[in-house]
């Protein structure tokens, strides 16, 4: 073995936590910290979307689907108690990593982040609120579910405006027993809101609820999102280096608030011919099944090697992402023909082409192996109908990209820009 490489994830052999792995496989250390398997050739910028999955994460998966590959849920077997105690694990982690308390929160998992939101403000209480509260400027998983939300309760959807800090512009008397749903990272640009601390805070202050989507803060800003006490928070594990997952942690009291119509056998404690009682454990009020125990216990993987990934990789993530979009920024920023549409730093980069079909640049750069997304990127209000803008690009950097990745997408896309 060569001086850069190192031991599974770059972690050396230990009990408890996520310790099972294959033996002899190997994780490169330094730039491609986790993704020694990557062809040198590619350069895949579309982790807004889902984020690739470093060694640790798969061998977690493989590991489970090849030695313990049973069902959880309070069973007497060896291998189901082993999934059992890895699920708790995670659930664990993921409050520790949020900064949120056990005695307080309580973790959930689901599909994905648009099926988490709608599946809380469809089960919350109709008549609690006098109005629900977002953006114009929201992915469609929020944006959506608060439409039905407010149809459901026959109540007031307000759409609210930001600051040029990105700050929300809203009057306290509107907070009043509101139902608040905003993002903590924008889908499109990748800016996080200021003020985010003091609108949880006036919310929950007027008696209303805020629930945060956080599919993109949580992979690219998770430091600004430790200590806020919102309601809810939603993501999903995919975002985050995990496998297909989605993930809720709720307040016990919302949870316990919920008026439940989609349930089932994983909730209940005890049925009877015309009624059934409900388990205490908060968690099951959003588990109404079988759940994907693989996939959880992957994301267990994923978060336990973003804690070891500044060690592995020489800087951490969150740092190194802002390093390299700023290199992506400069470079694309005085392309003929291209505006950016996000701040300087952001691991989001959308560019808006108005010498091209924003699809057709991405086809373009696809050919020359670089993969990035195009289109409204589930904004169409915001982008479409207010701004009227033809479809973007975006570049979206993850922990996988180097400086490598950064210059090549700059080349191939100067190129293609100043040939049109």
């Amino acid at each position: 073995m060569s001086a850069a490489r190192a031991t599974v994830g770059g972690m050396p052999p230990r009990r408890g936590l996520f310790s099972r792995r294959p033996e002899g496989v190997v994780v490169e250390a330094g730039a491609r910290y986790g993704f020694d398997y990557l062809p040198a050739d590619s350069v895949y910028l579309d982790s807004a979307c889902q984020t690739l999955r470093p060694r640790p994460v798969i061998d977690a998966l493989n590991d489970y689907y090849l030695t313990y590959n049973a069902c959880g849920g309070r069973v007497k077997y060896e291998w189901g108690r082993k999934v059992d105690e890895q699920v708790e694990q995670t659930r664990g982690a993921v409050l520790t990593a949020l900064g949120l308390s056990p005695r307080r929160y309580a973790t959930s998992f689901t599909l994905n982040t648009t099926y988490a939101l709608n599946l809380l403000l469809q089960q919350l209480p109709a008549g609690r609120y006098r109005r629900v509260i977002t953006t114009h400027t929201e992915h469609n998983s929020v944006f959506l579910s608060t439409m039905t939300f407010a149809r459901r309760a026959s109540i007031e959807r307000l759409l609210l405006e930001r600051d040029e800090d990105g700050s929300l512009v809203y009057r306290d008397a509107d907070l009043a027993d509101a139902l608040v749903v905003v993002s903590a990272m924008n889908n499109v640009n990748g800016a996080s809101p200021a003020g985010l601390a003091q609108l949880i805070a006036d919310v929950q202050r007027r008696g209303g609820t805020i629930i945060l989507d956080a599919a993109q803060g949580v992979p690219h800003a998770l430091s600004t999102l430790r200590g806020l006490r919102p309601d809810a928070l939603c993501f999903s594990a995919h975002k985050v280096y995990g496998a297909s997952l989605g993930v809720v942690a709720a307040t016990t009291e919302l949870l316990e608030s919920l008026e439940l119509s989609f349930i089932g056998g994983g909730q209940v404690a005890h049925v009877t011919a015309s009624d059934f009682e409900l388990l205490p454990e908060m968690h099951t009020r959003l588990e109404a099944g079988l759940q994907p125990w693989g996939e959880i216990i992957a994301l267990g993987a994923a978060l336990q090697w973003l804690d070891h990934y500044e060690k592995g990789a020489g800087e951490g993530h969150e740092a190194r992402e802002e390093r390299l979009s700023q290199a992506l920024f400069d470079g694309l920023a005085p392309l003929p023909g291209l505006t950016v549409l996000s701040p300087r730093g952001s691991s989001l980069v959308s560019v808006l082409p108005d010498r091209v079909d924003g699809h057709r640049l991405a086809t373009f750069l696809s050919r020359a192996g670089v993969m990035v997304r195009s289109g409204y990127f589930c904004a169409h209000h915001w982008l479409k109908e207010l701004k009227g803008y033809p479809p973007l690009v975006r570049f979206s950097l993850g922990a996988h990209n180097t400086d490598e990745d950064v210059e090549r997408a700059l080349a191939v896309t100067g190129r293609l820009i100043k040939g049109l």
